[in-house]
């Protein structure tokens, strides 16, 4: 969320729940049409993210793997020098391993698997942070710290809970960073009671999330952009975009 960002970029660094910070109404309507229809149609979405490390958001600027960008203090630049030397390091590897192996293992046992995590690192920090029909986003004087931990979306992910170490809580995660994943669950189960209507209670999953993808394809139909006026703002839909049926389903202010 918004506030989301501006919490990282307190902490000095800026994390993956950025890629997906709303777009203003002035900015959405400023995009062309096709850059629209990819952003909001699968399966471009659960590829963003290295995407997002290249070139950020819409409207933002700067490259995680540029150094002199303004996403980094002085102090950071050599750490992203050396990040930046590895990535390309490991791209010729792979390169030099598809030459002497092939391409289709190299794809097979790495570009498949690769693919794989950053469809589901996607789909589960988009999940987290919208598909709620009630969630606002802060921003100026509106913005703080508990609103935006508490205007995040905890999730159940079956049996893949214990894989990922819980982060399904995602509330008290964003609450107390600070707690380490094995009490989350436990945490969670005590902040209940005291969030009361503050915290959104997930719905239940079978041994595979399959009900999550319904929440993903109906978020990326109805939350296109947010207002450029006001501080306390919700996600509002381009009818244009897919049609009337899903704008008169959601619930937008």
């Amino acid at each position: 969320r918004i506030s989301h960002r501006t919490h990282h970029q307190n902490h000095g660094h800026i994390d993956k729940d950025e890629s997906w910070h709303p777009i203003t109404e002035n900015l959405y309507k400023e995009m062309e049409p096709s850059t629209k229809k990819l952003r909001f149609s699968l399966p471009y979405p659960l590829l963003a993210f290295p995407v997002y490390l290249w070139y950020r958001s819409p409207g933002k600027n700067g490259s995680h793997f540029n150094p002199s960008s303004d996403l980094f203090s002085p102090k950071e630049r050599l750490d992203v020098i050396v990040s930046t030397t590895c990535w390309f390091t490991m791209i010729a590897l792979l390169i030099a391993m598809a030459c002497v192996f092939g391409l289709v293992p190299v794809l097979k046992l790495y570009g498949v698997p690769y693919a794989v995590f950053v469809m589901w690192l996607d789909l589960v920090t988009y999940l987290h942070h919208h598909g709620h029909q009630d969630l606002p986003w802060y921003r100026g004087e509106e913005w703080s710290y508990l609103r935006g931990g508490l205007t995040t979306v905890d999730r159940d992910y079956g049996w893949i809970n214990n894989i990922h170490h819980d982060i399904g809580t995602h509330v008290i995660h964003h609450l107390f960073p600070q707690i380490p994943h094995y009490h989350l669950v436990e945490a969670t189960k005590a902040a209940r009671p005291v969030l009361g209507r503050y915290y959104r209670e997930p719905e239940k999953s079978g041994p595979l999330p399959l009900h999550l993808f319904h929440v993903l394809l109906r978020s990326l139909r109805v939350d296109h952009f947010v207002s450029d006026v006001g501080d306390v703002v919700f996600y509002q839909t381009d009818p244009s975009l897919n049609g009337d049926n899903w704008t008169k389903n959601g619930k937008h202010k």
